[in-house]
């Protein structure tokens, strides 16, 4: 029915997805090439190359680069996306938005810029370490770390 070449291409033909599900806490950045759905706490940045859903649930307390992204759940952070944003009506983000299309639906709550129209640059995750650099630190442009970030929204650990 399948011959070598058919299962090589629906391998290729698959985007990995990702889960932070309700109830977790992780504490760090996230990078990634395929899709990223937060429904529980992230204390980092996240990146992906997909589309990040973040749910009612999702809590962010850092900066988020992606390719397109939905958002009904609150990030305290910089929200960079390539293509398409959709802002949820449960959504609250603290932070500044550079998009090329925005969507905000009637009860979203925004406090921060708004750059539209921006092209962002090719989304680079730098995966591999190196002996100089440490794997903690964001190398895009735009994106701080997210350490940065907690200084100055005067963020306590639980």
């Amino acid at each position: 029915m399948f011959n070598k070449d058919d299962n090589r291409n629906l391998a290729v033909q698959s985007t990995p997805s990702n889960i932070i599900s309700r109830g977790t806490i992780l504490e760090g950045n996230i990078k990634t090439s395929g899709n990223l759905r937060i429904e529980g706490r992230v204390i980092g940045n996240l990146i992906t190359k997909g589309k990040a859903a973040l749910a009612q649930s999702s809590y962010v307390d850092g900066n988020i680069l992606a390719k397109n992204a939905e958002v009904a759940g609150e990030v305290k952070g910089k929200v960079e996306v390539s293509e398409m944003l959709i802002l949820k009506p449960t959504c609250v983000i603290h932070g500044d938005i550079v998009t090329n299309k925005l969507i905000v639906e009637s009860g979203a709550t925004f406090n921060g810029g708004c750059t539209m129209g921006a092209h962002i640059d090719d989304i680079q995750l730098g995966l591999s370490k190196t002996p100089d650099r440490d794997d903690t630190s964001v190398p895009l442009k735009g994106l701080q770390n997210v350490q940065g970030n907690r200084a100055q929204q005067g963020y306590k650990p639980a």
